[in-house]
């Protein structure tokens, strides 16, 4: 039995939290199996602005080979060792995001890893005033928390590149790796003084996971659809609609990022396609679950220290 007064402290009575724990409490209905959520990460569990975390991790491990002519020679590299915004704009994310992935060809997983958790131990937030790994929501960490309780498998879908993202995954959700689905490099298999050894490549194994990428990689990863899925941006609409679209209790989810004060004011928008409108403008139509930052949440981020 789900008692409301101790379900998700940090959400504020209205009618956000009231569906939010309408479809906690109707859970029990759903088969065991078929319980799945999943989340995106960037804006959704954590903060992506004023830049996404891996980028800024992989800013971070090239400023440390700054010295590197080979590197400055890379026009995307080049100009964001430079800071020239124009240039970076004129470049865009997606190119630069590619020249970026080439300072970890050859790493195995294993570095890859060891460097992802190395920065988050010591990355601050460049406004918020805070340890990087402290800007997760904390009213999303409470309703994974009450899915996990409710036997659901948590899952994280995300844009972002799987390998990152599964490094920090089970420390800061209790997500375990194999649940984490996103925008995957490939691994090229060989030898070396006679041991085997999978080292990273610059190519990426399939389309990056946005749109509609999303509902596929879930299938392909996952075998299993989601009845429940949150997100925040053009990249995660039919990822929302494909859990709304489901039999039984089903709940799609947008996290509206409307609080300047505490957080940021903007629309999430997609970043390797053009949306034909905002995504807050398909939830109003498609009656999902919206949750306003400034509204809905008596807090944004948990305490720390």
């Amino acid at each position: 039995m789900i008692d409301d007064a101790f379900m998700l402290p940090s959400w504020r009575p209205g009618p956000t939290r009231d569906a939010v724990i309408g479809f906690l409490r109707a859970a029990p209905q759903i088969p065991p199996r078929d319980r799945v959520a999943c989340f995106d990460n960037d804006g959704t569990l954590w903060c992506e602005r004023p830049g996404y975390v891996q980028l800024d991790f992989f800013v971070d491990a090239l400023r440390s080979r700054a010295d590197d002519p080979a590197l400055a020679a890379v026009p995307e590299l080049a100009a964001v060792l430079a800071g020239d915004r124009a240039a970076m704009g004129e470049l865009g994310l997606e190119r630069i995001a590619f020249a970026l992935l080439g300072l970890f060809d050859g790493a195995t997983p294993e570095e890859f890893t060891a460097q992802a958790r190395d920065y988050l131990a010591r990355a601050e937030h460049p406004t918020l005033g805070r340890p990087v790994r402290t800007t997760t929501y904390q009213p999303m960490l409470e309703l994974v928390d009450a899915l996990r309780d409710l036997d659901f498998t948590v899952c994280i879908v995300t844009g972002g590149g799987t390998e990152f993202v599964r490094a920090v995954s089970e420390d800061l959700y209790g997500v375990p790796p194999e649940a984490v689905v996103g925008s995957l490099v490939s691994y090229a298999y060989g030898v070396e003084d006679g041991d085997p050894v999978l080292r990273r490549t610059t190519a990426l194994d399939g389309a990056a996971n946005e749109g509609a990428a999303k509902v596929s990689h879930i299938q392909s990863h996952l075998g299993r659809r989601p009845v429940m899925a949150a997100g925040n941006s053009g990249g995660d609409r039919e990822m929302l609609e494909w859990a709304a679209a489901g039999e039984g209790p089903t709940l799609a989810l947008l996290v509206d990022h409307d609080d300047a004060d505490r957080e940021f004011a903007y629309v999430s928008s997609a970043e390797t396609f053009t949306e034909p409108e905002p995504i807050t403008d398909v939830a109003a139509r498609a009656g999902w679950t919206v949750t306003s930052m400034a509204r809905d949440w008596e807090v944004v981020f948990g305490p720390w220290g």
